[in-house]
């Protein structure tokens, strides 16, 4: 176990009957997220009766002695940039960011700077180290060329709030993509499991499943065009690149998707049309769920409005 500058955390478990060692700290360690948590019983700075747990889910026993050494922060190698962000929504706990297409969210193999997360870090550098070094704040992604709407945490309390309403599927999305041709129907839900590509692991891909996680996307018809249809998508799960592979699942890929629909795009863009225009979510300490919204970027309405004025 690595040493630890702050006294450790002691807990007895005085229920009568058995809990997840993990469920009983996020209980009691409100501040932290539960993938936090979680990564600290890997890295044993968790013990229970003086012995590292085999597992994050191990069952705790009544009278159970619970240490936590909670590290010292290490000061992140990100280097804030002043990038301009369109921010909808802030408050002490949060932003809500309406994200251009081609910024990457967070940090990655070809992306080392430039992100969201970087010019995040810029306009709030309390955000730094939630939720995990490399991608502070984040709770939730949109592709590099997807726009649109996604929440940042400031802390961690949110942090562990947003991934708690993500995982309950209280919070709701909406999508605007134009696709190429029509789905069967005019409106529908598209049931298909989702998983890694096993040919190019680059992809996603629809398998079976056993092979893949449970995926869930609605969609109804907003408008119809001559080779085209704009389609609102409410995802109910959130895999990778779901939206756009169940789309082209359905017969009907993103208009401009060039890795799941036509190898070459039907419209004047140089980007795929999907954007993530409405965001409804019940913020900490609130009551009641607000509503945020994101018009349509300039380049995507002027693809509508060229299909527009064909009809």
């Amino acid at each position: 176990m690595s040493e630890s500058v702050a006294a450790p955390l002691a807990f007895i478990y005085e229920h009568s009957t058995p809990q997840r060692l993990d469920k009983f700290l996020v209980e009691r360690l409100t501040e932290l997220s539960r993938s936090r948590i979680q990564a600290l019983i890997r890295e044993g700075q968790v013990l229970v009766d003086g012995a590292a747990p085999r597992k994050a889910g191990q069952m705790l026993e009544p009278g159970a002695r619970i240490t936590v050494y909670l590290p010292p922060p290490q000061p992140s190698e990100l280097i804030p940039e002043d990038i301009p962000l369109e921010i909808i929504y802030e408050n002490a706990d949060l932003l809500v960011v309406n994200k251009p297409a081609g910024m990457v969210v967070h940090p990655a193999a070809g992306h080392r700077a430039g992100t969201l997360v970087h010019a995040a870090l810029a306009h709030a550098p309390e955000i730094e180290g939630i939720g995990g070094e490399r991608r502070p704040g984040v709770v939730h992604r949109l592709d590099k060329n997807t726009s649109g709407l996604i929440l940042l945490a400031k802390n961690d309390a949110t942090h562990r709030w947003l991934q708690d309403q993500f995982r309950m599927r209280k919070i709701e999305k909406a999508y605007l993509a134009l696709v190429d041709g029509r789905p069967p129907t005019p409106s529908g839900r598209i049931e298909a499991p989702v998983g890694r590509d096993p040919r190019q692991r680059k992809r996603m891909a629809v398998v079976t499943p056993e092979k893949g996680r449970a995926a869930v996307s609605e969609y109804h018809t907003v408008d119809t065009f001559a080779a085209h249809t704009l389609l609102e998508v409410h995802p109910i799960t959130g895999r990778t690149h779901q939206i756009r592979l169940h789309l082209a699942f359905l017969g009907c890929p993103v208009a401009g998707d060039t890795v799941y629909g036509k190898r070459h795009s039907t419209i004047p863009l140089e980007r795929h049309f999907l954007h993530a225009f409405r965001l409804k979510v019940r913020l900490r300490g609130e009551k009641n769920a607000r509503l945020f919204e994101a018009p349509l970027p300039n380049e995507l309405e002027a693809v509508l409005e060229k299909l527009r004025s064909e009809k």
